[in-house]
């Protein structure tokens, strides 16, 4: 079982910066896919981000690009989302997910030119509570 606890949401004015964290259980946190989504109420969860923890390129929505960005601190056992230049737009529940995907599908994907991990919820099993950001104008 992956348990995993985010924090670092709350309310910020359009243009402001916050970053989020989400620990990771240690003994599960090598070799997985590990995401940010977020979802408003009545909408669909919408992928954020997504990195392996062995490496390679991270997969960003193309509605976050150049704004937000995912990074790991194995030492800590937790991934971060910086998010910069926040919109009203970017309001909603932000969520961690995580996922063991098998050692061939990683492999097939770097091949074709992918990031290791998709940026998409069906693809994560396990999953955080979640953190509101609120932004306003």
């Amino acid at each position: 079982q992956v348990q995993l606890v985010e924090s670092g949401g709350g309310s910020v004015q359009a243009g402001g910066s916050l970053r989020l964290s989400c620990v990771v259980s240690h003994h599960t946190y090598s070799k997985k896919c590990l995401g940010w989504f977020r979802q408003v109420p009545g909408n669909a969860r919408e992928g954020v981000a997504a990195l392996w923890t062995g490496g390679g390129a991270t997969a960003y929505a193309d509605s976050v690009k150049g704004r937000f960005t995912a990074s790991l601190d194995n030492a800590k056992n937790t991934l971060y989302l910086q998010m910069n230049t926040l919109k009203p737009e970017d309001t909603a529940i932000y969520y961690c997910a995580a996922d063991s995907p098998s050692p061939r599908l990683i492999a097939i994907r770097e091949e074709a030119g992918l990031s290791p991990c998709p940026v998409e919820a069906d693809h994560f099993t396990y999953w955080g509570h979640g953190t509101q950001v609120t932004v306003s104008s």
